[in-house]
């Protein structure tokens, strides 16, 4: 019996990755989304309004693996509605995924939630593992960020589905070539000549290429030992001045302008975003998935600027 993959919220950049790289290796693909296309082959579209049961839920029945990716975008402006929006898209999603598992005859093996690195607390100083602190601070303007990836999890954590592995991934910034991924915005700037330090350029960047970021999940619905939160990243986080310097060494740009903390406020406004997306230090390294045995395509930044520059998808063929 092929073996079935369930994603929910896998319209997204993240979501067709994953199917692309899934359906190659002979999974059956079933996106649970609102705006259901006609998809053929193994990969089958399914009506969800990620908040209450209906009739995608017997997908979940004898599944391999359920994955929730579902979550409004936080590349916004965090006014009252964005941020209601926010929470409630994760939150309700994850709620009734839960529920639906635990109605459940042959519940999915896994369950992986998507969650973020961003729960960590800001630190320019020791990488956060998956035990590190979690806090906000206010020169990282994260409280309500800290707030979301908090509640996402717990929902997780208390949803009753003792017959199902649930694994919280906390990711990175995934690079890949996809649309709405943000190497070819930086790759972009670079180009632009405006591929300089952001803010004070010491700012931890952690990432993951899209290669890895498949194979950690592949990884994960295969390994049953693993459970609970595991960072997506890799296990080389570097500061924010040195990931745009090695950018414009692999793009060839011979300057990049730096944008100060008041620029990126400004920008942030017209581009109706949020400067915490830049100026939060994010040091995190993957302990678990590293201690399982995991190994990394492309453990460096510059490995993976390479290869994204080089305009190459190894992961999808």
């Amino acid at each position: 019996m092929r073996t079935r993959l369930v994603i929910a919220g896998g319209a997204g950049f993240l979501g067709q990755t994953l199917a692309s790289y899934f359906q190659k290796r002979g999974f059956e693909i079933i996106i649970l989304t609102r705006s259901p296309r006609v998809v053929s082959g193994s990969v089958r579209d399914v009506a969800w309004d990620a908040r209450t049961l209906g009739g995608w839920t017997k997908e979940l029945e004898n599944a391999t693996a359920v994955l929730n990716l579902t979550g409004k975008t936080v590349n916004c402006r965090y006014h009252a509605r964005n941020r209601q929006e926010i929470l409630d898209s994760r939150v309700n999603s994850t709620r009734i995924i839960g529920e639906a598992i635990g109605r459940c005859v042959q519940p999915p093996q896994s369950w992986l939630n998507a969650s973020t690195a961003t729960i960590y607390k800001h630190t320019l100083g020791d990488a956060w593992d998956e035990d590190g602190d979690i806090a906000a601070t206010t020169e990282a303007k994260d409280a309500f960020s800290v707030e979301v990836a908090t509640a996402w999890e717990r929902v997780m954590n208390e949803a009753p589905t003792p017959d199902t592995r649930k694994v919280a991934m906390r990711m990175a910034m995934v690079l890949g070539l996809g649309e709405n991924s943000v190497f070819p915005a930086l790759r972009r700037l670079a180009h632009m000549g405006l591929g300089g330090r952001m803010g004070s350029g010491q700012q931890y960047v952690s990432w993951i290429h899209e290669l890895d970021y498949c194979r950690a999940v592949e990884w994960l619905i295969t390994r049953k030992d693993l459970s609970g939160p595991i960072n997506l990243a890799s296990p080389n986080p570097l500061p924010n001045h040195e990931m745009m310097r090695t950018l414009r060494q692999v793009c060839g740009a011979r300057f990049g302008l730096p944008a100060a903390n008041w620029m990126l406020e400004v920008g942030a406004f017209f581009l109706r975003t949020e400067t915490e997306l830049l100026i939060k230090s994010r040091r995190v390294i993957p302990r678990r998935l590293l201690e399982s045995g995991f190994q990394f395509e492309f453990p460096t930044i510059r490995e993976a600027f390479e290869n994204l520059c080089a305009g190459e998808r190894p992961t999808l063929t």
